[in-house]
């Protein structure tokens, strides 16, 4: 009788936790939602900002999103992916590994704003890129590195020994090995962790306050050298900076709804390939 009360009493206290995790959730999507709504329209999403950010649309904003972060993900995929190859496949099994291991993932837990200043001293300032797409696109890239390394180490891990095995004792090498038999098996794992990077790059401030973003920009980026206006940063300086809030509230509200919804189809994409690499 005890046991089932303290099972019962278990459940219902995570029972209790999801439901309010998810009142949560709601609740923000609700409010983004709802006031969020109203700013949308074809003009919104299409438009240059006009008079002095309080009309037109934010255009310029959604595409220096889209290149901030696509930019983000082709730099720091190709290079966390390789890091954690040579990690779990090549590197000697030992106690320096093990601290390069904990170093990535302490790395993860430095604040962005660390990041941006980093950016700002090696990107903007040392290799003379200035305060442009490509110093953003390569500060996020580090700024997510950790995470695509930590999600490709830890699916490279999950498949088993006895697959490499089988290859091997055909006369595959160890790279052909990896490419045909490791990698294809471990892609569903990999694309999980690209997924919750392509949020966090779309969706981060402080990195691109110092290496890219402007604060009013009418019309679009020409080079990987152009300043750009992003969608985090102009919802961050309607709230903070605007000199007609009235006007600029619903903008900036309409500019989160437009953030959430980009994130999502852009994951929902990545899910979707995803899924079939792993039917494959």
């Amino acid at each position: 009788m005890k046991n089932k009360i303290t099972q019962f009493a278990g459940f219902a206290m995570i029972t209790a936790c999801m439901i309010m995790t998810l009142l949560f959730l709601a609740s923000i999507i609700y409010m983004i939602f709802s006031k969020g709504l109203p700013a949308i329209s074809w003009e919104f999403i299409t438009a240059v900002p006009r008079n002095g950010m309080t009309a037109g649309g934010v255009a310029p904003a959604i595409i220096g999103t889209f290149y901030l972060t696509a930019g983000a993900i082709l730099f720091a995929l190709p290079l966390g992916l390789a890091c954690a190859i040579y990690l779990n496949e090549y590197s000697p099994k030992g106690v320096i590994v093990n601290i390069i291991r904990m170093s990535i993932n302490n790395l993860a837990g430095v604040p962005s704003v660390v990041f941006g200043l980093f950016g700002l001293s090696v990107f903007v300032k040392f290799f003379g890129f200035g305060v442009s797409i490509l110093s953003g696109s390569l500060t996020l890239g580090i700024l997510i590195l950790p995470a695509i390394i930590s999600a490709s180490q830890e699916s490279l891990m999950a498949v088993p020994h006895s697959l490499r095995e089988a290859s091997l004792a055909l006369g595959a090498t160890q790279w052909q090995t990896i490419r045909k038999a490791v990698l294809p098996a471990a892609i569903p794992g990999i694309m999980t962790g690209v997924i919750l990077s392509i949020g966090r790059a779309a969706g981060e401030t402080a990195p691109i306050l110092f290496t890219a973003a402007t604060f009013y920009k009418r019309g679009f980026p020409n080079s990987l050298l152009s300043e750009v206006m992003a969608l985090p940063y102009h919802i961050y300086a309607l709230m903070t900076e605007g000199t007609k809030p009235d006007l600029q509230t619903p903008i900036a509200y309409g500019c989160a709804l437009l953030l959430l919804v980009i994130v999502l189809l852009v994951s929902a994409a990545a899910i979707f390939l995803r899924n079939k690499y792993r039917e494959a």
